[in-house]
């Protein structure tokens, strides 16, 4: 696939239909709802990536969420592990507010983009090899089309995988040396970007204290450091 925008990849996103299951189980989600969100009208298609197109900071987590991204229609949007990502962002100047709670909210990434292994909710949060797959050629044109980026903050063992094999797709050589995973663990990519490395922010890491909030925050302030200062916002 050879897109040639973001805008591109995201029509593209919007309008899979390359997982039949995935599919399915979306639609169905979407149209019989979770009952504290019965008023709510679900998104119920695959979620593009979001944010700055000039970013240095690249997240790349592992799917949206059945009653979060699948509901609203934006990624980390709607859920508990939306709420610690972006209070993060925001906290480190990569979000212009610390919440996220629909598509047309008015937030905005400053400096900061966020995509995913895999682009449709799945059943008990398990994409198979072939989905990843399926999805794969997605999160490879945003890694070519977002030229700038400095930075990339995997969230969980799959994250990792994936960028590594979806980098190692852009520049046909095969994914480069995989670290061992672990938070916080650190490593310099071949085209010269640093990979940071993070538990996911899911509630069965956040509520066993696998992911705490200060091990959270130093991922991101270590961005920071490495991205270095925000950019002038115009006025």
């Amino acid at each position: 696939m050879n897109f040639r925008s973001l805008q591109e990849v995201r029509r593209a996103i919007v309008s899979c239909e390359r997982c039949p299951r995935l599919r399915s189980y979306c639609r169905q989600v979407a149209r019989d709802k979770k009952r504290e969100f019965l008023e709510w009208d679900y998104w119920g298609k695959p979620i593009p990536g979001f944010g700055d197109a000039r970013a240095r900071l690249l997240v790349v987590g592992l799917a949206p969420a059945a009653h979060g991204g699948n509901r609203t229609g934006r990624v980390f949007t709607g859920d508990s592990s939306g709420d610690w990502l972006y209070e993060a962002l925001h906290r480190y100047g990569f979000a212009s507010r610390p919440t996220s709670v629909s598509r047309d909210d008015g937030l905005e990434l400053i400096d900061c983009y966020i995509a995913a292994a895999a682009r449709c909710a799945p059943p008990e949060n398990k994409p198979t090899l072939q989905e990843f797959a399926n999805c794969r050629p997605y999160l490879d044109a945003e890694i070519r089309l977002l030229h700038r980026v400095q930075v990339v903050v995997v969230l969980g063992r799959l994250a990792l995988e994936n960028f590594l094999r979806a980098a190692g797709n852009r520049d046909r050589t095969g994914p480069p040396p995989a670290p061992r995973f672990a938070h916080g663990a650190e490593r310099a990519l071949p085209d010269g970007r640093t990979l940071l490395c993070s538990f996911h922010p899911s509630r069965r890491n956040t509520n066993t204290g696998l992911l705490t909030r200060p091990m959270w925050h130093a991922v991101f302030l270590r961005a920071r450091e490495l991205v270095g200062s925000a950019p002038a916002r115009p006025r």
